[in-house]
C-alpha cells in the first residue's frame, strides 16, 4: 500500500501560499530531507494551481538528480478541466476521492502532494493523508492562503521534529486514528 505524504512550505502564520519567501532559509540540511523526501515517493499528487506552475517551471530544468527525478516520474493530477496533460502526468477526473483511494492500495512507495490547498483538504477531509512533512518558515505574511482553514479537523501525532540553523522547523505528524 502507498502512502500519501502532504509535504508543505508554511510561514508560522500558516500561509503556503507562493512560497518564495522559503528560498532565503534554505540550506544543504533541507535540501537534504526534500532530495530524500522525492526520492522515496513513486509518483506526486498535485492540485491544478500547482501542477500549472510545476509544469511551466520544472521541464525546462536538467543536470541535477533531483531535477530529473520530478521530470521522471508520474504525476496525478486533480482538476475538473484540463484536458491535455503534459510532463508526465494522469487527470483524476472528477472523482479525485476515489482515484487516491485507487492510488494508495496499489503497492509501492509514497504519493506526495506539494502545495495543491484544495486537493490536501479533500485528502483531509477524507482521511487521506497518512504523513504530513510541514517545513514551518520563521516569517509571518499576515496574508494569503492557509494550509488550513476553519472546517479543517484532524487529529495528529508528532513523529519527528527537527530545528534547522536558517530557523525553519521540519514537523512531521501522522493522522491520530485512534483517538
Amino acid at each position: 500500500m502507498s502512502h500519501v505524504v502532504v509535504s508543505e512550505f508554511m510561514t508560522l502564520d500558516g500561509v503556503m501560499e507562493n512560497p518564495m519567501w522559503s528560498l532565503e532559509y534554505w540550506n544543504d540540511d533541507i535540501a537534504s530531507f526534500k532530495h530524500d523526501e522525492l526520492f522515496s515517493a513513486d509518483a506526486l499528487l498535485l492540485g491544478r494551481v500547482t501542477y500549472d506552475g510545476f509544469v511551466a517551471s520544472w521541464p525546462a530544468r536538467s543536470g541535477d538528480d533531483f531535477t530529473d527525478r520530478i521530470n521522471s516520474m508520474p504525476k496525478y493530477i486533480a482538476s475538473k478541466t484540463l484536458q491535455t496533460p503534459e510532463w508526465n502526468s494522469t487527470v483524476l477526473g472528477e472523482e479525485v476521492v476515489a482515484e487516491v483511494r485507487k492510488l494508495r492500495e496499489q503497492p509501492g512507495n509514497d504519493l506526495v502532494c506539494y502545495g495543491s490547498k484544495t486537493l490536501v483538504q479533500t485528502l483531509i477531509k477524507n482521511d487521506l493523508v497518512d504523513r504530513y512533512n510541514i517545513l514551518v518558515y520563521p516569517i509571518l505574511q499576515g496574508e494569503g492562503l492557509k494550509m488550513f482553514d476553519d472546517s479543517t479537523k484532524a487529529k495528529l501525532k508528532l513523529i519527528e521534529s527537527k530545528a534547522y540553523s536558517t530557523g525553519a522547523v521540519l514537523m512531521i505528524y501522522e493522522p491520530n486514528r485512534n483517538a
